[in-house]
């Protein structure tokens, strides 16, 4: 049975645990544009942005999002890892106009006599130095129970005289890390129920990490114990296997839970995107809510249940999250997923034009090649001989390029029925050729897009002679995003391919209005 409805504040630790990511380093300038994001848009409760003492650059960051945060209505929201050190910590965090600290101490009796050589009455004696003092400079205190599962599960004693000590001390949250992901929801519910049971008064969070995969059902159990604050980063993003992640836990705690929660969904694809570029660090295709996959029907059938009643539909609609359902195209694809790109594109077709361009689909799924809405109007107009997408047609290209020297092309093509000579040059074949495209092009008024992504790969497993595929984003008129796609045994003609294609698509827009 599911807990009444109660708020559940979401605190996101993507500038700060996120960051221990193999790999991960935010400039000064991304950190701030992701703290913005995360407060202003998607309006997560609060964010942990940095741990105190780590470099200047993080100092200066760390400065500017508090700036920011006090003109906009934050403060408060914006947390800082610091340590015990007495007063380390807590001056840097005043320093850069901090109001909270995030202060990480040894849950565990093992990592307290292990790692710091110190009992519990030395530890305790040493954070609560630390916690008087930042209490005296004005900052509010929450506390890390570093290791806190492993503790709880080794020596409950050791937490228990913890907690009695610290209960009384001022401070704001206790915040109780599964710091190795080795819990399960059982192990998590049982807990964090005797946590809560034992000091009723005191405000717990929870800090999961996704070591066995088990990250969003742990939060539904802690959730289910009573807990009122979540840690999660965006993108699952945090040392190993990541933290809990933040779309994840939002949909499930309203769809399953029934939780009241700040989130704005429609702003979490936009943020993991903006997370995604800062990161270097991809999201999976089939990764849930924000994955380019998650709203595509692939089987005929799944499209004909759609199509008759929304008989494949649940309540992850991605209307929520600022997206479209879309039904891919391939060997599985039936009349269902072909007429639903149709409505998408706005084409219509006889019943014997389906059947044909629903033939040449299945043949090109059928050799392995990735079909998207963006290639059904080529495919249509290849299998009807049509000329709506023939508005522009290369006749005859040649690239040279060599080391140290810059890139030319000559180039004859024919624009809606004119034939067009240019050249062009540029930094590589591809620029060269779109130096010597938008020449022609000017003559027609038409300026290709801005160019937002470009991706080159050839399958896996592939071989010297394998096919190109390079894959095109564009930055298309009022913030319309296209995606081409070109496939030719040469990169650079893949790319070129790929540009014909949005020219093309344009072209035909424009001729339609």
């Amino acid at each position: 049975m599911s807990t009444p409805s109660r708020h559940i504040q979401l605190m996101d630790t993507t500038l700060r645990d996120g960051e221990q990511t193999q790999g991960v380093s935010y400039s000064p300038d991304e950190k701030v544009n992701i703290a913005k994001a995360l407060l202003h848009s998607l309006q997560v409760d609060r964010i942990e942005v940095a741990s105190a003492g780590v470099s200047e650059g993080e100092k200066h960051a760390v400065s500017r999002i508090n700036e920011w945060a006090l003109e906009e209505g934050f403060d408060g929201r914006v947390e800082v890892l610091g340590f015990v050190d007495h007063t380390r910590s807590v001056d840097w965090i005043k320093d850069t106009g901090g109001s909270v600290i995030n202060l990480l101490t040894k849950g565990s009796e093992k990592h307290c006599r292990d790692q710091l050589g110190k009992t519990l009455e030395q530890h305790l004696e040493d954070i609560l130095k630390t916690v008087n003092y930042a209490l005296e400079k004005g900052l509010r205190v929450n506390v890390y129970l570093e290791d806190w599962s492993n503790g709880y599960q080794d020596s409950r004693d050791y937490v228990f005289a913890y907690m009695d000590k610290l209960q009384h001390a001022g401070i704001t949250h206790f915040m109780l890390p599964d710091t190795l992901g080795v819990m399960s929801p059982e192990e998590v519910f049982d807990s964090l129920s005797d946590m809560c049971d034992r000091y009723p008064e005191l405000q717990f969070d929870f800090h999961p990490h996704n070591d066995y995969g088990l990250a969003t059902a742990n939060v539904m159990a802690a959730v289910r114990a009573g807990i009122s604050a979540i840690h999660c980063t965006i993108n699952c993003l945090g040392e190993r296997a990541g933290n809990a992640s933040l779309a994840q836990v939002t949909v499930v705690l309203r769809d399953k839970m029934k939780m009241d929660l700040s989130i704005d969904e429609s702003h979490l694809v936009r943020t993991s995107n903006m997370v995604e570029n800062f990161s270097g660090k991809r999201v999976a295709a089939n990764t849930p809510i924000i994955g380019a996959d998650v709203f595509t029907q692939t089987a005929g059938i799944h499209a004909d249940g759609d199509h008759k009643g929304g008989l494949y539909k649940s309540s992850l609609v991605p209307e929520r999250f600022s997206r479209i359902h879309s039904y891919a195209l391939g060997k599985m694809s039936g009349k269902a997923s072909l007429k639903k790109n149709l409505e998408f594109l706005e084409l219509e077709l006889s019943e014997e034009n389906q059947k044909k361009v629903l033939a040449r689909i299945v043949k090109l799924g059928d050799s392995k090649q990735t079909i998207t809405t963006d290639d059904l109007p080529f495919i249509i107009a290849d299998v009807l001989e049509s000329k709506n997408y023939q508005h522009i047609k290369l006749l005859n290209c040649s690239i040279t390029s060599g080391l140290d020297l810059e890139a030319t092309v000559s180039l004859r093509v024919n624009v809606k029925g004119e034939t067009h000579i240019a050249s062009g040059s540029g930094n590589g074949g591809f620029d060269a050729f779109i130096d010597a495209i938008n020449k022609v092009m000017k003559c027609h008024d038409y300026t290709l897009p801005a160019l937002i992504d470009f991706e080159v790969r050839i399958p896996k497993g592939g071989h010297t002679s394998a096919l190109t595929e390079c894959v095109i984003v564009w930055d298309c008129d009022n913030n319309k995003i296209l995606k081409t796609r070109g496939v030719h045994s040469n990169q650079v003609f893949a790319a070129v391919l790929a540009a014909l294609r949005v020219i093309n698509i344009q072209l035909h827009e424009i001729s339609q209005n």
